[in-house]
């Protein structure tokens, strides 16, 4: 899967890294490439299922909708 990011140098050092596709998927890190293999971490574990997110009401129905 491939996901765009935004990598970001900081004015006072390292790098900022921020999913636009994945509200709230942000890290850092000291280097670039440490700021790229937090970023990887905290996309999988945005992606990661949660047991809770399974467990649907009765009355619950899946809607596809267009925007």
């Amino acid at each position: 899967m491939n996901i765009k990011i935004i990598l970001e140098h900081s004015d006072e050092g390292g790098y900022t890294a921020i999913v636009p596709a994945l509200p709230g998927c942000v890290s850092e890190g000291n280097t670039r490439e440490e700021a790229l293999k937090n970023i990887r971490e905290a996309i999988e574990l945005y992606l990661e299922p949660v047991e809770d997110d399974a467990v649907f009401s009765s009355n619950a129905e899946q809607v596809e909708i267009t925007v």
